[in-house]
């Protein structure tokens, strides 16, 4: 059982979800609080339309020397399932090796999940994105929750610096209470998630 992850710099991240779940911004707000972290990142959304309700990626690196490389990420350290029905109809593991980590939006456990992925040899996390995001935002979008989450398996930056990229690149975009809405439920992710052998943290 594996329950923590070595995912370390450079770092490869591959998000999975559909059109409309913000999958594009989670990795640009990634992005941006790698850049105020101090490492060189790079986002980059899938190539092909984006249609609501259709499965999309978008692709996060970030280093300690500016990525070389462009193009989908092929061998991730990390993975985002932003829409758990994907698993199953998408190979959202595809490339990952033994030791990294995924972070599913799921009402269920990670053993649950781990079940359905049918991998005993990665990092499994949960939380349940959608719910905070409906409770805290007001529409069902899981990118700043799952943003949360991925601090409890990739503690790249601090929760704070993560806040302050959020509140920065939305602040631009949206009114302040949508602002505080996404940060609460960035929290919310961040204190909810769970790991195979935990409980839930309060």
């Amino acid at each position: 059982m594996v329950t923590t992850t070595p995912v370390a710099l450079p770092a490869e991240v591959r998000w999975h979800g559909r059109g409309g779940q913000g999958v594009v911004t989670a990795s640009r707000l990634l992005a941006t609080a790698a850049l105020e972290g101090g490492y060189y990142p790079q986002s980059l959304p899938d190539f092909g339309a984006e249609r609501s309700g259709a499965p999309i990626a978008a692709y996060t690196r970030i280093g300690d020397k500016p990525p070389t490389m462009r193009g989908p990420v092929d061998s991730p350290g990390l993975v985002l399932v932003l829409d758990p029905s994907l698993i199953g109809n998408v190979d959202v593991l595809e490339g990952m090796a033994s030791g990294s980590a995924v972070v599913v939006n799921s009402i269920r456990t990670p053993e649950d999940e781990q079940t359905r992925l049918i991998r005993d040899d990665i990092v499994i996390c949960t939380v349940d994105a959608t719910a905070i995001a409906v409770e805290l935002i007001g529409r069902p979008l899981p990118n700043t929750p799952m943003l949360g989450a991925l601090l409890r398996v990739f503690p790249m930056v601090t929760l704070e610096t993560m806040a302050e990229a959020v509140s920065k690149q939305l602040g631009e975009l949206f009114p302040e209470r949508v602002v505080e809405g996404n940060i609460a439920a960035l929290e919310r992710g961040y204190e909810t998630a769970t790991t195979i052998g935990e409980g839930e943290r309060s």
